[in-house]
């Protein structure tokens, strides 16, 4: 058995940034920056007004001063006007400041008579204004290599005129399952059959990293039909197998994955739930060998699976990790065996409470999980204590 970090560090040695592509910025979310970028544009573009009101020369608006009304600026083209000590130019937000203009009284704070108003209320210098570049200058960084791009930075990038962004290359991914006791939902069951869950599982785990899945199998435990499966995923990015992986009579992935050429890099990592998981490549396809039961599946595909992924579509290293949150833990838990344990759990308001039964089986405790709870061999956590937890969504 490898232990979790090394078994990591291969994987991640293993695989490399796929190609970059230009997208529409519209379908830019979720994906990396495959560039630097800078801002071209300082932002506020130009000095304007943060309310409706009236522009106009601070110095000369003691309360109950009138001011001469000289003018209209609207959002929109800049009419090109000024405004001189003892006038107002009705303004809207958002509207470009008129020459000589340094405030803008709230229309609130007036009263308007005829062609002039009246200030109601003291007026400061710079007051109610937003100045050229105060929030972005030109030249300034708005955009790292191998950054995520969220929907909140999609306005900073549409505001400097950015149509098109390039970012890392798409995952192409392909889920074969295995097994006898496994049939596809909607059939009828018989005496000893399951219905076969994982490849769902894994279908939104990958679509949620943002990878394209472009094939979904299942096959029987006959060898001729996953020799087949695996040469055909072997043209995708990377292919994901659940279930077959161990060292039983009918677990036939690694004879297959033989009979096609893949290199196995390694099996059996020292993680609970996960052991028999199992990496390796076909030409330029990572090949990520999943233990059957759900449980187990989920989490090696968080701990391994996830973290290629992301390095393959372009992230930088700070993304590759699942974020950790610091949490009460609820009850007394202890890890009897002789590996790691990941314990699935809810976290709730900065309380860790771990979910339904904790077996490798066990899809209710899992349905109802948000964060993980590692715990060492032999270790034992008491209620109360303070905890790191890791989290996925």
């Amino acid at each position: 058995m490898i232990e979790q970090t090394e078994a990591l560090a291969k994987i991640l040695a293993f695989v490399h940034p796929l190609p970059a592509r230009e997208i529409s910025l519209a379908a830019a979310t979720g994906c990396f920056a495959a560039e630097d970028r800078q801002a071209e544009l300082s932002l506020p573009l130009f000095d304007n007004s943060a309310m409706d009101g009236y522009a106009v020369v601070a110095s000369s608006c003691a309360l109950g001063t009138r001011l001469r009304l000289c003018g209209e600026q609207p959002a929109g083209i800049a009419r090109k006007l000024k405004v001189a000590p003892g006038e107002a130019i009705r303004i809207f937000t958002g509207a470009p400041l008129p020459a000589g203009a340094d405030a803008v009284i709230m229309q609130e704070d007036v009263t308007v008579e005829g062609n002039e108003i009246i200030v109601n209320a003291e007026v400061e210098n710079g007051e109610f204004l937003r100045r050229q570049g105060g929030d972005i200058t030109a030249g300034q960084k708005i955009l790292s290599v191998g950054e995520r791009i969220t929907p909140q930075m999609l306005p900073l990038l549409g505001a400097q005129g950015i149509a098109t962004l390039r970012v890392g290359g798409k995952v192409r991914a392909a889920i074969i399952s295995t097994g006898d006791e496994l049939i596809l939902p909607g059939m009828p069951l018989q005496a000893g059959q399951l219905y076969e869950s994982n490849s769902t599982l894994l279908h939104g785990l990958l679509e949620k990293c943002g990878a394209e899945v472009v094939m979904v199998t299942h096959c029987p435990d006959r060898a001729a039909e996953i020799e087949a499966a695996v040469r055909a995923g072997s043209a995708c990015d990377v292919m994901i197998i659940t279930g077959g992986v161990s060292v039983g009579a009918r677990d036939l992935v690694k004879p297959a994955l033989a009979a096609i050429g893949a290199s196995l890099d390694l099996w059996r990592v020292a993680v609970k739930p996960g052991k028999p998981f199992l990496f390796g490549r076909a030409d330029g396809c990572a090949i990520f060998g999943l233990p059957g039961n759900p449980v187990s599946a989920f989490v090696t595909f968080l701990l391994f699976v996830r973290p290629a992924l992301l390095r393959m579509m372009g992230a930088n290293e700070s993304e590759l990790n699942l974020p950790t949150t610091k949490a009460e833990l609820a009850v007394e838990m202890r890890n009897d065996s002789e590996r790691p344990h990941y314990n699935r759990g809810l976290l709730r308001n900065g309380i860790f409470t771990p979910m339904g039964r904790q077996e490798s089986h066990a899809l209710f405790g899992l349905s109802r999980s948000n964060a993980l709870l590692l715990v060492q061999p032999s270790e034992q956590l008491l209620a109360g204590n303070g905890v790191s937890v890791l989290t996925w969504d």
